[in-house]
Order: structure tokens, then sequence, then C-alpha cells
């Protein structure tokens, strides 16, 4: 019985023993992050139609950003051809003239914000993409 203990014992002391020298005599694993390894499984996976990058000049990211900030852009200055037109046509309601300043205010905000957001974005995707 006492030698059962022992060769249990042994055992299990003997399982994490060839695993470390396992692991020390084996060569050691090219790491995940090597250069490009990434890089290569993002290419293989990749389908003829799609963009080569996420970042670039074509990346998904800056395509839909600035579709986004055109958008914006666009209706900003909807916005304030609509606010002179109510400018022009109120013929000096108070009540008209200021909701119509305040529609030409907003939309001058707007624009504003759009061509800030598009010169942010494209300079932050810019200094993302390695050059």
């Amino acid at each position: 019985m006492k030698k059962s203990i022992k060769v249990l014992i042994a055992g299990m002391l003997a399982v994490p023993v060839l695993a470390f020298g396992t692991v020390l005599v084996a060569p050691a694993p090219q790491s995940v992050f090597a250069q490009g390894s990434i890089q290569d499984g993002a290419a293989a996976a990749k389908s003829d139609d799609q963009s080569g990058t996420l970042f670039g000049d074509e990346g998904v990211f800056k395509v839909i950003t600035n579709a986004a900030l055109y958008i914006i852009g666009a209706v900003s200055v909807l916005m304030l051809i609509y606010g002179g037109v109510r400018y022009t046509i109120s013929m000096g309601d108070e009540k008209n003239v200021v909701a119509a300043k305040n529609t030409i205010l907003y939309a001058i905000v707007g624009i504003i914000v759009a061509l800030l957001a598009y010169a942010i974005v494209n300079f932050v995707l810019d200094s993302l993409i390695a050059k």
C-alpha cells in the first residue's frame, strides 16, 4: 500500500516535470505579433472586392466618416438656405425673424462642426497609417 502511494505521488510529480521539460527543450514558437503575421492573415482572409486596409486612403473608416461628414455638411448648407428664405419671407414678424436667425446660426455652427470633424478625423486616420 505504501508502494502504491509512492508511485501515485511520483506520477503526480512527473507530469509537471515533463511538461516544463518539454517547454524548456522545445524551440520557442514565433510570436503572434511578429512582423507581418497579422497582416498576412488579414490579406489571406480578404476577398478580391474588399478594401486592402481599414485606415488607408480607400479604407473603410475613412470612406464611412467622409460620407457621413459630407451628408452633415450638405444638410447644414440646406438649413442655411432655408433659414435665409425664412428670414426673407418673415416680413418683420419678430417671432419669425428670431426663428430664422436661430436657424441660420445653428446651420453655420453645423457647417463649422462638420469642417472641424472632417479635419480631425482625417488627421487622426492619417497619423494612424504607418508610412
